[in-house]
């Protein structure tokens, strides 16, 4: 399975990447900025510069050609301010479904996040908001897309050990989440296709990875 990665040099996109070459896949991960492409290689994986935020449609197709699935597990980041909240957690993931959709690239994994669904807490910062609302519209335009798409969800990131273990529901309630478990789910969400079109929620939980992603599989 050939999987290209928007945001390939974050914490989870690393982790998926290692995790996709160990097994055998090809990992393909997005990069602004060519000094990470060594970071990826270390990875298992081949890093393309590719900056979302000023590339063509056509341009990032061309990048997709061949993929089985992309994942969209890019993020503006820390210290960034509420116009790139909406230009990388919205408009970037809006533009990797134009750019699926003219490269025949069916299935679509979105990393977005719990929380969405309600207000910000009363006092929330300006950027936090803007963040909950950025990831709330992909969400929303993915959904309207002929994508075989699956939104994930995962709880407060944290780099623990993992424990393979989870609980993944439509309705988690809150918890936390290991990267190293996050990547593992994504990766397993690739193998099974019943998943298309459901939204989930991640955190640590007692059920194997396998079998909770069995269990959501529609």
């Amino acid at each position: 399975m050939r999987v290209v990665i928007a945001g390939g040099h974050g914490k989870i996109a690393l982790l998926l990447q290692r995790h996709l070459a160990g097994r055998g896949d090809t990992a393909v991960g997005l990069i602004r900025n060519p000094e990470q492409t060594a970071t990826l290689r270390a990875a298992g994986a081949t890093g393309v510069v590719c900056d979302l935020e000023h590339t063509p449609v056509a341009q990032v197709a061309a990048h997709l050609d061949g993929a089985d699935a992309v994942i969209f597990a890019a993020g503006a980041g820390p210290g960034s301010g509420v116009a790139r909240k909406d230009t990388v957690d919205r408009a970037a993931a809006a533009l990797l479904a134009d750019a699926a959709t003219r490269a025949g690239v069916h299935r679509y994994l979105l990393v977005s996040s719990m929380g969405v669904d309600r207000p910000p807490a009363p006092g929330s910062d300006d950027v936090w908001a803007a963040y909950l609302r950025a990831k709330r519209a992909a969400e929303d335009d993915l959904r309207g897309r002929d994508l075989a798409w699956t939104v994930l969800r995962p709880g407060r990131l944290t780099d623990d050990p993992p424990t393979g273990r989870v609980t993944l529901t439509p309705h988690a309630g809150r918890g936390a989440i290991s990267r190293t478990d996050v990547a593992h789910v994504l990766a397993g969400l690739l193998d099974e296709p019943r998943t298309t079109g459901t939204t989930l929620e991640l955190v640590d939980g007692p059920t194997p990875i396998a079998d909770a992603i069995r269990a959501t599989a529609t």
